[in-house]
């Protein structure tokens, strides 16, 4: 079986990203063997950072411990002992009796898995500046220098991923303007251009926008072409989230692919390119 890495459509290749390191919808997210298999095959898989209370990475998205893992509490307050002891819930929610990974773990999962060159992860911060001492920055750059060639940082505080980004020499920078409100007001406001100038200048050095395929969709809908824009001022972007392969998300993605989107977040990368190639 061809592992779902990207489509080529008119000449333009669009990635699929594997939506917190699942290839199927029912994959277990966070996985070390999804993650290590996209990693040789040269996928690109998101994966979500929260902070514990010791200044540790840890591997989730969800910031109470008990919605994805056998673990009971926030994870601002767990130690990274605490958060390493707890195990992964499957869809499930059985446990599947593998540990939480810490970035640490991630780090070195890059290292032995054999990654492909062209293999990426996009670390998703999901934490503010704020958040982070000097010792916490300290570390994630430590752990993210001798694999940073695989890795791209993004968030939704473009302040939080330049410090830890120039922390980092030769780390790629994303960011996302979709959140916070920010996506309902400009689909409110219909101020596309506006949207597009403001992400430019909040974050310059960001390789790839992450964009919510609902803006992207509203906007051309509106006769803005918002993925042309970014396009225009040499950046990258990501639409995210088309979670199955059913006639609607074929519908969803045949669009983003003819706005000639670099990338497509996905729950489903093997049935959308089964679908799609």
């Amino acid at each position: 079986m061809t592992t779902p890495v990207a489509i080529i459509r008119n000449g333009h290749r669009t990635a699929l990203k594997w939506h917190r390191g699942r290839r199927f919808p029912h994959d277990t997210a966070f996985s070390r063997a999804r993650i290590a298999e996209g990693l040789k095959a040269g996928a690109s898989s998101e994966i979500d950072l929260l902070l514990t209370a010791d200044g540790a990475l840890a591997v989730l998205h969800d910031e109470l411990l008990e919605q994805s893992t056998t673990g009971v509490g926030p994870v601002a307050k767990a130690s990274a002992d605490q958060v390493r002891a707890a195990c992964l819930l499957d869809p499930d929610g059985r446990d599947t009796g593998e540990s939480v990974m810490l970035f640490e773990d991630l780090a070195r999962l890059v290292r032995e898995a054999g990654a492909d060159e062209a293999a990426v992860l996009q670390l998703d911060l999901k934490e503010s500046l704020s958040a982070f001492s000097p010792d916490s920055i300290a570390r994630f750059a430590e752990t993210a220098r001798p694999v940073a060639r695989h890795m791209i940082l993004s968030g939704g505080d473009a302040a939080a991923v330049k410090r830890l980004s120039d922390a980092v020499p030769g780390l790629a920078t994303g960011y996302d303007p979709c959140l916070d409100g920010a996506m309902e007001q400009v689909m409110a406001n219909g101020r596309y251009a506006e949207f597009v100038a403001e992400a430019l200048q909040t974050a310059p050095d960001a390789r790839m926008f992450y964009l919510h395929y609902e803006l992207v969709l509203a906007a051309a809908d509106a006769g803005f072409d918002m993925i042309a824009a970014f396009h225009a001022a040499g950046k990258t972007v990501d639409a995210w989230t088309i979670t199955g392969s059913d006639a609607v998300s074929l519908a969803l993605a045949e669009r983003l692919l003819a706005l000639k989107a670099d990338q497509i977040t996905t729950d489903d990368a093997d049935g959308l390119f089964a679908a799609l190639k």
